[in-house]
């Protein structure tokens, strides 16, 4: 069986063996098959095939598509479109694709151009794959039993951001549900002005791996990591043209319900750039954050086993594809799971979930560090530290009394008498003082325990260009969001460095940084609360 780079593909072809499908049905793209699981006696198996399906341009997908049991002649059944994940066959929604045909939809899975056995090159969400969504609807409309009134879009990762950008150019979409993806590729992978080294790096690993990269997608990922910062502007504008963020307002006259999903820990996708997005939505609208990283709060989902995600995903459908009152719209609509905890809270909008109140953390000392060495403090692995603190609750740690002050600066709260409920994005306001005119660093908060060990709460990179040496600057940076609770006894930790293994760092040879607390323009970390 060919291998995939991603944990949602290896979810998705472990679905396919306990579906029945042999190794070259996977990647077939024409030969019909049956679904084989075993079934109740009540309920017959939906019908799967596999279909060439014309994409936009002339190329072909590799598609297959799933019916409803038995369906009638002459009856119309609302449609789903599910574009693959980056590096993945289209064999990856199969056991969801199964149970919403089950439950009365045609699902129309395919796999995203440039990999795999689809043709053309990855344009990475660009306008040809937008326009094959729309190519996709059509086909669905002229060779299933599909409803023209009743069409919903749905994906994971690169899905996610493919369904987005096409709800705004297809007004016949009705629904989406977007999970793990971005609505805003610049602020994913460039926050901070800072490239996300181990992110970007294995999205253009897999695109390599399993696809066929296009040349506009080879240049700006030289350029990327390469840091040509002559190339920034044309980089970013590449980014935003990828960003259904631009085009909310389009998203807005179209009307379609939108449900986005993500992972507090998303190394890929972090959770900020959703939430902003979320609010500037102005139709049915969900939002739901829990622990994990990318793709891995709905990756048991892939399985067909029970999911959260996937379970809220098919509940809103049947709302706004089937009009069933299922009471989805009538919840608070933004739904968060603690990394502390098991159950939820729901909020009436993101800026509610920050609602007790924030504290603030001032950072009074000055601190002078040396750049270009790590001290110790820093973000994880890509796909796996988050992984282990959402199953194991065990972030990456940092002993803060032994990392080196000549290369971390450090600033403590005294020990909180009550647990502190931390909700939102932690932001911090500071002052800094260059050597030199270029420079990045990285903020960590750290939950520091009774022994002097932190863990990672929230982490976030900054980076500078063209700065005056020994002149000082404001910085305004938001931590990456997160739902984090500190428990009584314990206190809150600010470390900044130089270094992580996460991020392309620009501090040239020599460089120092100092921060500071003018009198006039105090230094502080700002942390929202829940209420009691």
């Amino acid at each position: 069986m060919e291998r995939t780079t991603t944990a949602a593909a290896v979810a998705a072809l472990l679905a396919a063996t306990a579906l029945g499908l042999a190794p070259h049905q996977a990647q077939a793209a024409t030969a019909p098959a049956a679904a084989t699981t075993a079934t109740t006696p009540q309920a017959a198996p939906a019908d799967l095939r596999f279909h060439d399906i014309p994409g936009s341009g002339g190329i072909t997908l590799k598609g297959n598509v799933f019916t409803p049991a038995g369906a009638e002649s002459g009856r119309k059944y609302p449609l789903i479109v599910l574009p693959t994940s980056w590096g993945v066959p289209q064999i990856e929604y199969i056991a969801q694709a199964k149970k919403l045909a089950d439950s009365g939809y045609v699902v129309v899975s395919y796999t995203s151009r440039g990999f795999w056995l689809s043709g053309g090159q990855i344009e990475v969400a660009g306008p040809p794959d937008i326009a094959d969504v729309s190519a996709v609807i059509d086909w669905a409309l002229a060779h299933t039993p599909a409803d023209a009134d009743r069409i919903g879009l749905g994906g994971v990762s690169y899905g996610a951001g493919i369904s987005l950008l096409a709800s705004a150019h297809d007004p016949r979409v009705k629904a989406v549900v977007a999970m793990s993806g971005w609505a805003d590729l610049i602020e994913s992978i460039y926050s901070g002005r800072t490239q996300h080294l181990q992110a970007a790096g294995l999205l253009g690993a897999a695109g390599y791996l399993t696809g066929r990269p296009g040349p506009e997608l080879q240049s700006i990922l030289g350029d990327f990591l390469g840091s040509r910062l002559d190339r920034e502007q044309q980089m970013i504008e590449w980014g935003r043209k990828r960003s259904a963020a631009e085009q909310v307002d389009r998203i807005n006259a179209n009307g379609a319900a939108i449900m986005l999903g993500n992972a507090w820990g998303d190394t890929i996708f972090p959770p900020n750039q959703y939430a902003k997005f979320y609010e500037r939505l102005t139709g049915p609208k969900r939002l739901e954050f829990r622990p994990g990283d990318h793709a891995t709060a709905e990756g048991t989902g892939l399985l067909g086993l029970p999911n959260d995600t996937w379970t809220n995903a098919h509940r809103w459908f049947d709302r706004y594809l089937k009009g069933e009152r299922n009471g989805v719209d009538t919840e608070a609509p933004v739904q968060i799971k603690s990394r502390s905890d098991s159950g939820y809270e729901g909020y009436a909008d993101w800026a509610s979930v920050g609602s007790g109140g924030t504290e603030k953390l001032a950072l009074s000392d000055s601190e002078h560090l040396f750049a270009n060495v790590d001290s110790g403090a820093n973000g994880g692995v890509v796909l796996l530290s988050s992984v282990f603190d959402q199953f194991f609750k065990a972030p990456p740690i940092a002993s803060v009394p032994l990392l080196p002050r000549a290369f971390a600066a450090v600033w403590q709260s005294g020990r909180y008498d009550e647990a502190r409920r931390i909700r939102g994005t932690v932001r911090l306001h500071t002052t800094v003082t260059p050597t030199k005119g270029d420079g990045t660093f990285v903020a960590y908060l750290y939950d520091v325990g009774p022994l002097g060990i932190g863990k990672l709460v929230s982490n976030a990179p900054y980076t500078f260009h063209g700065k005056t040496p020994g002149q000082a600057f404001g910085v305004d940076l938001e931590l990456f969001s997160t739902a984090y609770d500190v428990p009584a006894g314990h206190r809150l930790a600010l470390v900044v460095d130089t270094v992580d293994p996460l991020y392309i760092e620009h501090n040239p040879t020599g460089a120092q940084l100092t921060f500071s607390s003018p009198q006039g323009d105090p230094s502080y970390v700002s942390v929202p609360l829940r209420e009691r």
